[in-house]
């Protein structure tokens, strides 16, 4: 018989985190948020839990993950740090149907499209999900359950007129090798591994 940690999975992502006074500030605009709809209406996503992802990759057998992190060790040290900004919010599918509320992280450089494509093939043989085709840097801060109209009504009004409003900017200096264990009362995080990127180029 096969031994029972050979089997086992881990269900993974590779993000970027967040320093303290960005989270302070998504959390001020989900209270915001909150005030506009029923307690109930959405799955708002935890502080803790503010992450830019740059990868899911699902189920990864236990013994790979090792050789994983190798792997993601490799392109950060020879990628350079990255100055982001955090603005503008969204939805996915769209504001007349929202799914999934978002506020958009983003570089003048071009370098965190750079990272996330590198990032992207590097994992591709660890992972059976498969990549986004079109990776725009975004944290997920809420997830909707149920809304009526008014209230989708109410929160695209009130993303318009915040549309451009800016939540901080830092200079991100590390990757994180996050493992997801779900549970009833939502997902729990575990960060398996650091990767810090190469000083910021100039």
């Amino acid at each position: 018989m096969a031994d029972d940690s050979s089997m086992e999975k881990l269900r993974l992502f590779v993000a970027i985190p967040m320093p303290e006074t960005v989270r302070n500030e998504i959390i001020r605009f989900q209270h915001e948020l909150q005030g506009l709809v029923p307690s109930d209406a959405i799955r708002w996503t935890k502080p803790e839990q503010f992450h830019l992802t740059l990868r899911f990759l699902g189920d990864v057998p236990a013994e790979r993950v090792a050789a994983l992190q190798e792997a993601i060790h490799a392109v950060c040290r020879d990628s350079p740090a990255l100055c982001l900004r955090v603005q503008g919010i969204g939805f996915f599918r769209s504001a007349q149907s929202p799914r999934v509320i978002w506020i958009g992280v983003s570089d003048d450089e071009g370098r965190l499209v750079d990272l996330q494509k590198r990032i992207e093939t590097t994992i591709q043989s660890f992972s059976p999900e498969k990549g986004t085709e079109k990776f725009a840097g975004h944290v997920t801060i809420g997830r909707v359950k149920i809304l009526k109209r008014p209230e989708i009504g109410n929160l695209a009004a009130h993303a318009e007129a915040v549309k451009d409003r800016l939540f901080g900017e830092w200079t991100a200096n590390k990757v994180e090798l996050i493992r997801s264990e779900l549970s009833p009362n939502g997902a729990n995080h575990t960060v398996l591994a650091a990767f810090h990127l190469a000083a910021c180029k100039k």
